[in-house]
């Protein structure tokens, strides 16, 4: 699948649920056409997110983006055919959960869709080095994962700077995502640091126009 980079991705974690459609429809209005999915469990992470209803929700809602779905939930395998029947285009998991990491990137693949991997902001990047040639995408953690609105870690720079040097000296094809903190000071920054697709949340869907708002994103990453 081509993608024209970098790639604004709202986080519908942030969105008013009671208005969710209509809040979806405002990102589309200004150019969005890729919808990032926060799944929690409680567990994992500490807090509980939404499940497959919503997801299906936001695809509906949008029925030409792009669905991506980042799982923060123990045992993932579980629940990936869950989550691909609701629409998703990418799952991506974390590399936390996951103890048999190869064979899980092969369950979400199985279906036809694009894999991920997730590192928390503590993860070394060697420790996914040997899954790299298989995957779509790796997700940094720019904050520690379980709730919104929070302040971007520094070293997210460093290591998104690590993972695009990784790529291409091992002549790699994943995107790189960036989640968390991402907003107007930082997103052009985000974005030189080699990020592909940068997740904002607060930044879009608190604002009273969410359209002018992803425009004014995009204008950033794209100046």
């Amino acid at each position: 699948m081509d993608f024209n980079l970098p790639i604004l991705a709202p986080s519908i974690l942030a969105a008013d649920f009671a208005n969710l459609g209509d809040n979806i429809k405002a990102c589309v209005k200004g150019g969005v056409n890729w919808i990032h999915c926060d799944i929690m469990d409680g567990h994992f992470v500490p807090n509980i997110s939404y499940g497959p209803a919503i997801v299906k929700a936001a695809s509906q809602s949008a029925p030409d983006a792009f669905i991506d779905v980042h799982l923060m939930i123990e045992n993932p395998d579980n629940f990936v055919d869950d989550y691909f029947q609701a629409g998703a285009d990418l799952i991506s998991v974390h590399y936390e959960t996951c103890p048999h990491l190869h064979r899980t990137i092969q369950n979400i693949k199985k279906y036809g869709i694009m894999a991920g991997v997730v590192v928390n902001p503590a993860t070394s990047l060697h420790n996914i080095e040997p899954i790299l040639e298989y995957v779509d995408l790796v997700l940094i953690m720019s904050v520690n994962p379980g709730f919104g609105g929070q302040s971007f870690i520094e070293s997210s720079y460093e290591k998104l700077e690590e993972l695009a040097d990784l790529r291409e000296l091992g002549g790699h094809g994943f995107l790189i995502q960036i989640d968390g903190g991402v907003g107007l000071k930082n997103i052009k920054k985000v974005s030189e640091a080699g990020a592909d697709v940068l997740v904002a949340g607060s930044s879009v869907f608190s604002t009273d126009n969410i359209t002018a708002r992803v425009q004014e994103l995009q204008e950033i990453i794209d100046g």
